[in-house]
C-alpha cells in the first residue's frame, strides 16, 4: 500500500503526470476550459446556467456541501501552509541555537581576582576600559617561533577608553619594558604570587603563574584607570583573525627584512594574513631603532586597518564572512568571567562598534630610557599622569571629537599628576625644611612603604618622587600604620635621605638612621598617617590636554607606514 502523500489517499494512486499537482487539496487542479462562460464539470465553484450560484441538480442541500468542501479545503491548505511556517521557525530557531552554543564553547572565560574593591579605582560610569593582553604565549606552536612551550607575558599590552557617550576611543599601548610595581596577586587556584616592587611590566602575567587579573591589578595601579573588562589574544589569534576579514592591509616605508620575526616586505603596501601578518606584529629588530617602542607603531597601524577592514568591506552584512570572523574571533579570545558569554560579548563588542573609526586615537605611554638599565624604560613624567588623568576623566584625544563636560572626577587623581599633586605629604609642615643637598637623585634607590592605613598611597608618592627624578623609587609592602611619615637611611647616607625629606617637604626631624639598613640599602620612605590628608584635601580635576609630543595614530589614517 502506497504511504499517504499530500492527502492522496492510498487506493487513489498518484494523480496523472499531465495535471499540475495541488498539494494544498491533494487532488489535481483541473485545467480551466478557455471558452467564454465554461467552468469545469463537476468544480465546486461552477456556476449553473441561471446564473444562481447553485450546483445544478443539488438545491439548497447541494449548496451546503459545496460551501463545507470550500472550508474543508481552506483547512487543509491552512494547515499545510502553517505547518510549513512552523517547520521553518524551528529550523531557524535551532540553526540560532546551534551558533549560539558553538560560539559559547568556544569562548574561554577566566575569573579574576582583584583583591580588596576599597582599593580599586572608582568606577568609570559609563565609560568603557577595557584590557587588551597580546600574549606571546608558545603552547602548542612547536619551536617555529622560539621559546617552545613558553607560558607567555604580557608582550602587547592595550587599554582600551570607550567614552561614556560612544562618540570617541582613546588606545594606549603600554610598553612591555616599562618598570613597574606588580601587586600580590592571588590566581584562579588560590595560589598567592608575590608581587615586585620593580620589574619588567611584562612580568605582570605568566612569571610565577600570574593570570590576566594580575596584569590587571598592575594597569590599575599604575595608571589609576579602573579596568572593567579583559581580551586576551596570542599567536593564533593574529593569524586566524586576519585571514577570517579577508587579509589587513599594511604599509612599510622601507624594504623590511627581519630574520627574527621571519617578515620579508618590499616597500609599499601589502595585504597580510595568516604567518605574514603575526611577523608583521612582531618585528621590531628591522624597524625604528629596534626595540619595543619602535614595534607598538606597528601595531597600532594594523590593529586600526583591521578596524577598517571590518567595518568598510562588508563583513558586518555578509552572513558567511560574518560567521567566519565570529567562529575565528570566540576560538581566538580568553576573556573574564564577565563577557563569558557569547550575549555578553556581542553586548561590548556593538558598545565598541558605535565608535566612528575617525575618532578612535592609539597613543604610547609616555616613557624614558631607565637610568639604570638602558634597555629597560621608566614612565615619563609629568606626561604620562597627564594622559592617564586624560583617560581616567573621559577626555579625549581627538581633535573635534566630544568631550566630557567640565565635572568632578569620578576617579581618584591618576598617579603620577605632579603638576596637580601636593608637593607635600603631610597636612602641615613643622619645622621649615632645610635646603636640599647636592645629590644624583637619579641613581638613588628609594623604597617606598604605605603605613598610612590608606590604599594607593606609595604608589602616588613613587609617581611624585619619579615626576621629581628619583627614577629608581619603587613601591613595597605596607609598613604597621604608623602617625608621622619618616625617611630611614644607613651609615653614610644621611645627606641623600635629607634631600628627600626636602623634595617631599618633610621636616628635618622626619630624618632617621635605621642601623638595619646596609651599606647597599636605599633609602626607606614609610608613609604615616600624616601622608594622605593634603592629597585629599585638594583633589585634582582632570587634565584637559594631551602631553606635548605624543605619539599617536589616529584609527582612519590610511597613509601610516612602518618606518
Amino acid at each position: 500500500m502506497q504511504q499517504d502523500t499530500h492527502g492522496v489517499t492510498p487506493d487513489a494512486g498518484p494523480p496523472p503526470p499531465s495535471e499540475p499537482f495541488d498539494p494544498a487539496r491533494g487532488i489535481p487542479v483541473q485545467r480551466r476550459r478557455t471558452s467564454a462562460g465554461a467552468a469545469p464539470e463537476g468544480s465546486a465553484g461552477a456556476a449553473t446556467a441561471s446564473g444562481t450560484g447553485l450546483p445544478p441538480g443539488g438545491g439548497r442541500a447541494a449548496h451546503r456541501r459545496a460551501r463545507a468542501a470550500r472550508r474543508n479545503r481552506r483547512r487543509r491548505l491552512l494547515k499545510w501552509t502553517g505547518g510549513l511556517g512552523a517547520f521553518v521557525l524551528v529550523a531557524g530557531c535551532g540553526g540560532a541555537y546551534y551558533a549560539y552554543q558553538h560560539f559559547n564553547n568556544n569562548i574561554t572565560a577566566v575569573k579574576v581576582q582583584l583583591g580588596n574593591e576599597a582599593e580599586r579605582p572608582q568606577p568609570a560610569g559609563d565609560a568603557l576600559n577595557i584590557l587588551v593582553i597580546g600574549t606571546d604565549s608558545r603552547e602548542g606552536l612547536g619551536r617555529s617561533y622560539g621559546d617552545e612551550g613558553s607560558a607567555g607575558h604580557a608582550d602587547t599590552t592595550l587599554l582600551f577608553h570607550v567614552a561614556k557617550d560612544r562618540t570617541n576611543a582613546t588606545v594606549l599601548s603600554i610598553p612591555r619594558d616599562l618598570m613597574v610595581p606588580v601587586p600580590d596577586c592571588v590566581t584562579q587556584d588560590g595560589k598567592t604570587v608575590p608581587g615586585e616592587s620593580r620589574t619588567m611590566f611584562n612580568n605582570s602575567l605568566g612569571q610565577e603563574g600570574r593570570d590576566p587579573g594580575c596584569t590587571w591589578k598592575t594597569v590599575e595601579k599604575m595608571t589609576g584607570i579602573r579596568v572593567d573588562h579583559f581580551v586576551m589574544v596570542n599567536f593564533e589569534a593574529v593569524k586566524t583573525l586576519s585571514t577570517a576579514v579577508g587579509g589587513v592591509e599594511v604599509c612599510a616605508a622601507k624594504d623590511i627584512n627581519d630574520p627574527d620575526s621571519h617578515l620579508k616586505m618590499s616597500k609599499g603596501r601589502h595585504v597580510v594574513q595568516g604567518d605574514e601578518a603575526l611577523a608583521f606584529v612582531r618585528t621590531r629588530h628591522a624597524v625604528g631603532q629596534g626595540g619595543d617602542l619602535t614595534r607598538i607603531p606597528l601595531q597600532q597601524q594594523f590593529i586600526s586597518s583591521m578596524i577598517r577592514s571590518v567595518k568598510s568591506n562588508g563583513t558586518l552584512t555578509d552572513p558567511a564572512k560574518l560567521w567566519k570572523l565570529a567562529d575565528a574571533s570566540t576560538k581566538a579570545l580568553t576573556v573574564d568571567s564577565g563577557i563569558g558569554s557569547v550575549d555578553k560579548l556581542t553586548s561590548l563588542a556593538l558598545d565598541v562598534s558605535k565608535v566612528d573609526t575617525k575618532n578612535i586615537t592609539f597613543a604610547t605611554v609616555p616613557v624614558l630610557d631607565d637610568p639604570a638599565d638602558e634597555n629597560r624604560l621608566i614612565l615619563k613624567q609629568p606626561d604620562a599622569g597627564q594622559l592617564f588623568s586624560m583617560v581616567a576623566g573621559d577626555r579625549s584625544l581627538t581633535e573635534g571629537a566630544a568631550t566630557a563636560a567640565p565635572t568632578a572626577p569620578t576617579a581618584p587623581a591618576a598617579p603620577g599628576a605632579a603638576s596637580t599633586a601636593p608637593a607635600s605629604p603631610t597636612a602641615s609642615a613643622a619645622p621649615e625644611a632645610p635646603t636640599a643637598p647636592a645629590v644624583d637623585v637619579k641613581e638613588q634607590r628609594v623604597t617606598v612603604r604605605n603605613g598610612s592605613g590608606t590604599p594607593g598611597q606609595a604608589q602616588q608618592t613613587v609617581d611624585r618622587l619619579q615626576a621629581k627624578g628619583y627614577a629608581r623609587a619603587a613601591t613595597s609592602a605596607n609598613a604597621p600604620v604608623t602617625a608621622t611619615t619618616t625617611v630611614s637611611h644607613p651609615a653614610g647616607k644621611a645627606a641623600d635621605a635629607a634631600a628627600l625629606a626636602t623634595a617631599l617637604g618633610l621636616p628635618a626631624d622626619a630624618v632617621k638612621a635605621d642601623p638595619k639598613l646596609g651599606a647597599k640599602d636605599g633609602l626607606v620612605l614609610v608613609l604615616g598617617k600624616d601622608a594622605p590628608a593634603a592629597a585629599a584635601a585638594t583633589p585634582s580635576a582632570p587634565a584637559t590636554e594631551a602631553p606635548k609630543d605624543l605619539q599617536r595614530v589616529q584609527a582612519d589614517d590610511a597613509d601610516v607606514c612602518a618606518k
